[in-house]
């Protein structure tokens, strides 16, 4: 998980070197980024339902050594077209073994103490990729070459491939005859293809072009069909029950407005501090230490605790309030922004995510039976990259036209680009909001079936607890 949410970041610092070496044209370069997001996106369901029917084990193992592999290719690409096609590849593994990370833990950690802190690392491992990629791209690329962003993924996926082979226990999944509904996983799989194509291609057509409303008709299209399908499916892919948990659904849909909302933490705050502060990267990756630091202590710190003794939801409550606080912050940042005064408050903050992913990622995984994990992991990851990719296209095509309309006015380069960073901060703290109310009202509340268990100091139940009491009581024995 760190190698594949590590990859999506530390490309992004590395991208003007990439474009020199290789000579890639500026519409070309977005492919770098764009062939991962889509192979990534599009094939997590599928994934994720194939691990149920084939194996977990099975589907992580051949994923990470995919995405291994393709690290390698990237790294000695010596033109475009080379770089793009393991770029494709690598969302490929990216897809087969993060869609079946979850469904993998919440089978092997079963007892709600322990499984909310083993979701807590998954969790953390999330928000230290994201931020060491910023890192690690900035001194990787100017203490070596470009190529060392990928070589670095293959000592971590040998390693990966080496533990998991002696610690992943075997299982068979169910049978392709349980769920091979080949039309389904085609329309699913081209609907989410085609949409996230549209999406990360609004920025260059526009959100109102005949391009992005064809392509995003299209994808609707498909994907309704896919439903329709798999309502009538003998073996669907997709069985339509697991919606039918509040938790799974709810948990999904606020993580999608969620994960839109803080991509404008993520990569307009590093925009923002190279262009307007005018930090280097490795300046702006340091900068955003901070957050990664603050978010790894809460997530597994305290996360799993909080969770056990009040309740996911709560938590979660929580955590989105200290997000919109983020965000509110940063849609009134000056343009000559003190670091201390101005952006550490924000990044110290930013420990509400650390308490909001493990409650969500609990709440998606919670209301699915054990033979739909690997689904409920692949759905819980899709809407994750969808959010990510809604948020890339909607949140920087209004900082870029509300900073091209301040231009146009008379306003300088740095207030006018600072002007539209805080637009989209000020939308992303409304998306916040809306997922705050969301999560409020459709949500379970703490005490009502399928809320957690509390747990006692020994990591188990009260209700387990007293079972065993029972179980090794004298009378208990004698009868």
């Amino acid at each position: 998980m760190l190698m594949t949410i590590l990859d999506g970041s530390i490309v992004t610092v590395a991208m003007p070197a990439i474009q020199s070496d290789l000579g890639f044209t500026p519409v070309g370069l977005s492919w770098v980024v764009n062939a991962y997001l889509i192979a990534f996106g599009s094939l997590l369901l599928l994934a994720g339902r194939l691990g149920d029917l084939i194996g977990r084990r099975r589907m992580f193992l051949a994923g990470t050594g995919i995405f291994t592999a393709a690290s390698l290719l990237a790294g000695v690409a010596t033109s475009p077209g080379v770089l793009i096609a393991a770029r494709f590849l690598q969302g490929v593994g990216s897809a087969m073994s993060s869609a079946v990370g979850l469904g993998i833990l919440v089978t092997l950690f079963t007892v709600p103490r322990e499984r909310a802190r083993a979701i807590a690392v998954f969790s953390f491992t999330g928000a230290a990729g994201a931020s060491l990629g910023q890192v690690l791209g900035g001194i990787l690329t100017d203490a070596l070459t470009w190529n060392w962003i990928f070589f670095i993924n293959l000592p971590i996926g040998l390693a990966t491939l080496v533990v998991a082979l002696r610690a992943l226990p075997s299982d068979q999944g169910l049978g392709l005859r349980a769920g091979a509904d080949v039309l389904g996983a085609v329309l699913v799989t081209t609907g989410l293809m085609t949409g996230i194509y549209a999406v990360v291609k609004i920025e260059e057509h526009g959100a109102g072009s005949a391009h992005t409303l064809g392509l995003g008709a299209l994808a609707l299209a498909l994907l309704t069909g896919f439903l329709v399908r798999q309502a009538k499916a003998a073996n669907p892919l997709m069985p339509l029950r697991i919606l039918r948990s509040r938790s799974v659904a709810g948990a999904n849909a606020v993580q999608m407005l969620m994960v839109a909302a803080l991509f404008s933490f993520q990569i307009l705050v590093a925009l923002y501090l190279q262009k307007v502060l005018g930090y280097g990267a490795a300046e702006t990756g340091l900068a955003m230490l901070p957050a990664a630091a603050v978010i790894g202590a809460v997530s597994l710190g305290v996360s799993a605790r909080l969770i056990a003794r009040f309740g996911e939801r709560n938590v979660l409550l929580t955590g989105l309030v200290l997000l919109v606080g983020v965000l509110g912050l940063l849609a009134r940042v000056p343009v000559h922004a003190s670091y201390a005064t101005d952006l550490l408050p924000v990044m110290l903050l930013a420990a509400g995510f650390g308490l909001a992913l493990p409650a969500l990622t609990s709440l998606a995984m919670s209301g699915a039976e054990e033979k739909d994990a690997g689904l409920a992991s692949g759905l819980f990851n899709t809407t994750q990259q969808i959010g990510m990719a809604l948020g890339i296209a909607v949140l920087s095509t209004l900082a870029a036209t509300r900073t091209e309309s301040l231009t146009a006015g008379g306003g300088g380069g740095a207030e006018a680009l600072t002007g539209g960073y805080h637009l989209a901060f000020a939308v992303g703290a409304g998306l916040l909001l809306a997922a705050l109310a969301l999560a409020f009202t459709v949500l379970r509340r703490p005490g009502k079936p399928g809320a957690p268990q509390r747990t006692t100091k020994r990591g188990k139940t009260k209700e387990e607890r007293a079972k065993e009491k029972r179980v090794k009581s004298p009378a208990t024995m004698a009868a």
